[in-house]
């Protein structure tokens, strides 16, 4: 079990010094969402940028170097956009992604579902049929790459997204039947206002229903203000981690941090350990 951060969320700087100050504060792997972490790199290029070979090197180098696992390549870009020719430009994103992973060693490339404020499937988007079967048409060829890649696309369930609960994800991952499809595990991102009550039966649902398909925890903390959930890093808030931690050693799955900084990063990582 390594526990990790996004890299965006530490010190500005270089790949490698952002990966070295990471490892000096005792993360083992990152979260790398390049448009976030290099000032170079825009995802409009993705499809070029990361089809040169010695960009996958100088990247897989870097994480060499400083001894740094990636565990995630984000590729959060949505899916469902109304107009096809959007749609198809964001697919070869998707496969440039995938195919990068696999050249930079990169664990799984991940991604989260929600609906495109412009399409008209967004107003219900978490409770619509609809909506969760044009995502998976739109998933499906991404899936059929990652194998094709042999690497791992890895879908975040959100509460407020298409794929919003466990049962959904567990549909996801039934209805797309691939081993190279896989869930990272967001408690947090599971709940909202209509669930909160809920929260460790929901957590205990997703830990029974996605088991051995989560591929990676994502770790961070919220609070309850003015009927919202602002997200913060681990230990701050109101979440209890035990089950998770339980979880996470049964079956040695690894994690990154969300939502932290420099100064509270470290202390957010130890929250877990004690947890």
């Amino acid at each position: 079990m390594k526990i990790g951060i996004r890299l965006h969320d530490t010190i500005e700087g270089t790949l490698e010094q952002r990966l070295a100050f990471v490892r000096g504060q005792g993360f083992e792997c990152v979260h790398l969402a390049l448009s976030k972490t290099l000032p170079d790199f825009r995802m409009e290029d993705a499809p070029e940028k990361l089809a040169r070979p010695e960009f996958a090197e100088e990247i897989r180098g870097t994480f060499e170097r400083t001894g740094m696992d990636c565990a995630v390549l984000g590729c959060y870009l949505n899916l469902t956009h109304p107009r096809e020719e959007e749609r198809l430009r964001t697919r070869e994103i998707y496969f440039a992604h995938l195919a990068f992973a696999g050249k930079t060693g990169a664990w799984m490339v991940g991604s989260e579902t929600p609906a495109h404020p412009d399409s008209p499937l967004a107003a219900d988007a978490p409770r619509s049929e609809e909506a969760f079967r044009f995502f998976l048409d739109q998933l499906r060829p991404i899936v059929r790459r990652a194998e094709e890649e042999n690497v791992i696309m890895a879908i975040e369930p959100v509460y407020s997204h298409i794929v919003s609960t466990p049962e959904r994800a567990e549909r996801m991952l039934e209805e797309i039947h691939s081993d190279h499809l896989k869930i990272i595990l967001d408690a947090v991102n599971l709940l909202g206002s209509g669930n909160l009550e809920r929260r460790d039966a929901v957590l205990e649902e997703a830990m029974r229903r996605l088991g051995d398909r989560v591929a990676l925890l994502h770790m961070k903390d919220y609070r309850r203000e003015n009927g919202q959930l602002p997200a913060m890093a681990c230990g701050e808030g109101e979440m209890d981690y035990r089950a998770l931690m339980a979880f996470a050693r049964e079956r040695d799955l690894s994690m990154t941090l969300e939502n932290t900084v420099p100064e509270n990063a470290v202390r957010a990582r130890e929250t877990l350990i004690r947890s």
